[in-house]
């Protein structure tokens, strides 16, 4: 299950899963937009009930596939997915369609920790470094990917191509997945590397580090995603509106409001390459401020030029930050898919807070159109007080 050979096989699903998921997820809000004339404040709402319901699902996930198998959990996660996009696809009213995405989360919370736990297992110190790099690539190409062309085939496909696509895809990772399930039946697992003891498969920690300081990053990075989703999950609720304030058609916002995608696609690639980053405080510091700082000269930006730079610093930003979470996740961690779990189940909470508290505060201030991001900036600083003080807390 656990052979090189057999993982490129997961990284073919993964790069299906990503551009499927992305483009359905991301271009929700403009098909809200578009047939319900959903606005920033219901489009927030949206996500944030979509954030809640990974957040909900996710861990359990997680630990359903280390129970069941990971074939099992990624041949429910795209049946489910499958179900809930043709009720969303039959569906004419807006609540029909939420229910469509909320069923969707559930079945997309089966897929994403089980990834990352079969590209992870059985991995020696060497190789997970490797394989979390080619699988934060992956992703991130083909997210990128959809982000960037998901404009131009909403607007020349039509809408009921924000389900036909991704069912098309999930349908055919159904069937990848039954394929790869025979052919892990016929190999034998990689005894000799997965009966390592646990510290010998574990990256090697910086000189005069311990267990407990290792764990306090893991902790930071727990911490410090969920915060990158609160941006990034508000920033896809918002960028229909943002496109409107630059009139932007739906075509050029997929060209110019995907550029993040790019730069997080850039910073995985240097950071697979570069150990440098591995349990250093610095780096999460100074990305979490970045974030802080780009997110909102994103949201805010007066024109195109800006809207472009500052999307770069956010790219580079949430890309370390997601990277410390999952590679912090999976080293020393022997059950792969409950940490994978813990792990989208914390980006989930992500997803619902930014877009809830921005939500709320359009609720409360209707008459301050940027109240909402500003709230979610003041979220945002919070957080950089949390991360702050686990560093500065005494190891346990």
């Amino acid at each position: 299950m656990f052979s090189r050979r057999l993982k490129f096989g997961y990284f073919v699903i993964e790069g299906l899963n990503s551009f499927a998921t992305v483009y359905y997820f991301y271009y929700l809000y403009f098909f809200m937009q578009q047939v319900y004339g959903f606005g920033n404040k219901a489009n927030l709402v949206l996500a944030a009930l979509n954030g809640a319901t990974y957040a909900l699902t996710a861990w359990f996930a997680g630990k359903f596939a280390q129970r069941h198998g990971y074939f099992t959990a990624l041949k429910t996660g795209y049946a489910i997915m499958v179900v809930a996009l043709s009720f969303g696809l039959l569906s004419g009213s807006a609540a029909g369609r939420i229910w469509a995405m909320t069923l969707n989360v559930v079945g997309m919370s089966f897929t994403w920790p089980t990834l990352e736990a079969l590209v992870s297992e059985g991995e020696p110190r060497s190789g997970l470094q490797h394989m979390v790099g080619v699988y934060n690539v992956v992703w991130a190409a083909t997210a990128a990917l959809a982000n960037f062309s998901g404009g131009a085939m909403l607007q020349k496909l039509g809408l009921t191509s924000l389900f036909c696509i991704p069912i098309s895809i999930h349908l055919t990772q159904l069937c990848l997945t039954l394929w790869l399930e025979s052919k892990a039946a016929q190999s034998k697992p990689a005894t000799a590397v997965l009966n390592k003891p646990a510290e010998e498969m574990a990256a090697p920690l910086p000189e005069g580090f311990g267990i407990p300081k290792a764990q306090r990053f893991l902790r930071m990075a727990w911490l410090a995603n969920p915060f990158g989703y609160i941006a990034i999950n508000t920033l896809i609720a918002v960028v229909p509106g943002v496109a409107r304030r630059l009139e932007l058609s739906t075509m050029a916002a997929g060209f110019c409001c995907s550029v993040w995608c790019f730069a997080r696609l850039g910073a995985f690639a240097v950071l697979w390459r570069w150990a440098g980053w591995h349990y250093r405080f610095r780096w999460l510091f100074v990305a979490y401020l970045a974030l802080v700082g780009s997110f909102a000269c994103t949201v805010l930006a007066p024109g195109v030029a800006m809207l472009v730079v500052a999307q770069l610093v956010f790219g580079a930003a949430v890309g370390l930050l997601y990277y410390s979470s999952l590679f912090y996740s999976m080293d020393r961690s022997e059950t792969k898919g409950e940490h994978g779990g813990i792990h989208e189940a914390a980006i989930g909470l992500g997803n619902c807070a930014g877009p809830a508290v921005g939500a709320a505060t359009l609720q409360l201030l209707p008459q301050h159109a940027q109240s909402g991001t500003v709230a979610v900036i003041v979220l945002l600083l919070c957080g950089l007080g949390g991360l702050v003080g686990i560093w500065r807390a005494k190891a346990l």
